[in-house]
């Protein structure tokens, strides 16, 4: 018994090194992190269309009323049909709940999602502007986007591996090394997000009820940004001078 615990024991941190990736020499484990800033040029902004009818088939004739209002007049925009995605129209009975606990068909809410993507983002705050005025009920969400995304991943990535490269070499001559062969290179990760340039941005909340200014006075001077990120992990032999 004695002789086959010695054996497990010899062999058990074999075992454990050989499911690890890590080499079995002299070794430097970094992760490279790497950005790009960017100014946006496209923006996808998302409405919603809500009317609330006794009848269904009112509600929906409003919505669609509004949702071809609001196409129609993109053209003068320099909006192509191409840019434009609508969901299904979906219909639910308005139900109110009695003090009695029984509850009472009103009505009928009929809703409608609309997604337009633009190619010049000064016409952002002309196009939402517009959607107001033909009662397209909520911007629910404005994603900003660059033309040029692939390319700026492509140098995230780049600015990733070179900053791999520095904290490896730097890491290495502390402790009297340098760095050898790469022996691996985990997938890197990318992504990306906007934002202003201030410390300050209030919530851009756009409804059908009462607003006191245009929803994007308060950020159109501020300047906007995109930032491309990406960090990728590399193992790096050492070699001893």
């Amino acid at each position: 018994m004695k002789l086959i615990i010695a054996i497990f024991i010899a062999l058990f941190p074999l075992v454990t090194f050989a499911n690890s990736s890590l080499p079995p020499n002299r070794h430097i484990a970094v992760q490279g992190k790497g950005e790009v800033l960017a100014k946006p040029d496209l923006a996808k902004i998302s409405f919603e269309v809500v009317s609330m009818k006794k009848e269904s088939l009112d509600a929906k004739r409003d919505v669609d009323a509004r949702v071809n209002l609001f196409l129609n007049g993109l053209d003068k925009y320099g909006v192509a049909e191409s840019a434009v995605s609508a969901s299904n129209l979906l219909t639910t009975a308005d139900m109110q709940y009695l003090e009695s606990g029984e509850e009472k068909r009103v009505g009928y809410i009929a809703s409608r999602s609309l997604k337009v993507t633009i190619d010049d983002i000064n016409k952002m705050n002309e196009i939402v502007d517009f959607a107001l005025s033909v009662k397209i009920n909520e911007v629910t969400n404005i994603e900003l986007l660059s033309s040029k995304a692939k390319e700026l991943e492509a140098q995230a990535t780049q600015n990733a591996v070179e900053n791999a490269k520095v904290k490896g070499k730097v890491l290495a001559s502390s402790f009297g090394a340098s760095l050898g062969n790469i022996y691996s290179i985990n997938s890197n990760n990318n992504r990306s997000n906007y934002g202003y340039h201030s410390m300050y941005v209030e919530r851009i909340d756009v409804t059908g009820s009462k607003m006191s200014e245009s929803p994007f006075a308060a950020v159109r001077y501020l300047e906007i940004s995109i930032t491309f990120k990406s960090s990728i992990n590399v193992v790096f032999d050492l070699e001893i001078k």
